[in-house]
């Protein structure tokens, strides 16, 4: 004897009745996600459209002058601090006393002149601060302490244990 969709829901239909309660089936739980995905494509094309619009900008023809180009930036002095603590410029030893007159007259007087300093790491902060600081109250502005890369960045050493 078969039985029918109706029958086989009617012969299990008392325990599902007390299961989920007077009846009724579950809420459906799935999200029809297709809605999101038109929406989705739509933006995507607007984007892909108006993206090129807003990076190209407002076409304009330039006015010509005699001027000429703007110069490249002046070559950066390089201070040096060795670990004994000398200082030097270039290639050349300075008395730390000598140090901030003689860039004032190596740069004429452009303060806006980039300045690297190179110190050995087994050099004293305290020169090293003491150099930095002369500098900055000689009127350098840009002041830039080089380092080598790939030390440990933290500060501390990582030791392997024998």
């Amino acid at each position: 004897m078969a039985l029918s969709a109706n029958d086989a829901f009617a012969a299990g239909g008392a325990k599902r009745r007390r299961r989920y309660g007077r009846g009724r089936r579950g809420a459906l739980s799935e999200i029809n996600v297709t809605p999101l995905v038109d929406v989705m494509l739509v933006l995507l094309i607007v984007f892909m459209i108006s993206a090129p619009l807003l990076t190209a900008g407002v076409p304009v023809e330039l006015p010509k002058t005699e001027a000429g180009s703007i110069q490249d930036q002046p070559e950066p002095l390089t201070i040096s601090i060795r670990s004994d603590g000398s200082v030097h410029i270039g290639e050349d030893a300075v008395p730390f006393a000598t140090l901030a007159p003689r860039l004032q007259a190596m740069t004429d007087g452009d303060t806006k002149r980039p300045i690297y300093v190179r110190a050995d790491g087994r050099a004293t902060y305290e020169i090293v601060a003491q150099v930095m600081a002369s500098l900055s109250t000689s009127g350098f502005t840009t002041i830039n302490l080089i380092t080598d890369t790939g030390g440990p960045s933290s500060g501390i050493e990582e030791r392997s244990t024998p």
